[in-house]
């Protein structure tokens, strides 16, 4: 079973989530990318996310990125307000040197605010980090 397998630890992938102006809409926008901040590229990259609290639940998304650079970033998707008040959660997958690695990057629950922006490795912007 899965839960049986064995998956070394992820370092230098990162989800994050940054607020950034809609180049078309002139709206200020929550969007979580992911960045990879190893020296090799990932491929085979597969990221789940839900939103979710005790009363409530988004749809889950699935997203995949066929191979992801070295020191580089892509967007995931935008996340809309209302799901900022609910646990965001990202199940991320990917192979690195024929292995596969798995891990889940939580934002708790309004935890997605300007107040815990910080730097970001290879982007040039701030965002919020999993807590």
């Amino acid at each position: 079973m899965i839960k049986d397998v064995k998956f070394p630890e992820v370092k230098d992938v990162i989800v994050t989530v940054v607020l950034e102006e809609h180049p078309e809409y002139k709206t200020m926008d929550w969007n979580a990318y992911i960045i990879n901040n190893k020296v090799v590229p990932i491929e085979m990259v597969l990221i789940v996310s839900k939103g979710y609290d005790n009363a409530k639940k988004t749809s889950i998304m699935r997203h995949k990125i066929e191979n992801l650079p070295a020191k580089s970033y892509a967007k995931i998707e935008l996340l809309q307000d209302d799901v900022l008040a609910l646990n965001n959660e990202f199940k991320v997958t990917f192979f690195e040197d024929n292995k596969m690695y798995d891990k889940a990057f939580l934002f708790k629950k309004n935890s997605i605010h300007k107040s815990n922006l910080s730097a970001l490795p290879v982007m040039q912007q701030q965002g919020v980090l999993p807590t």
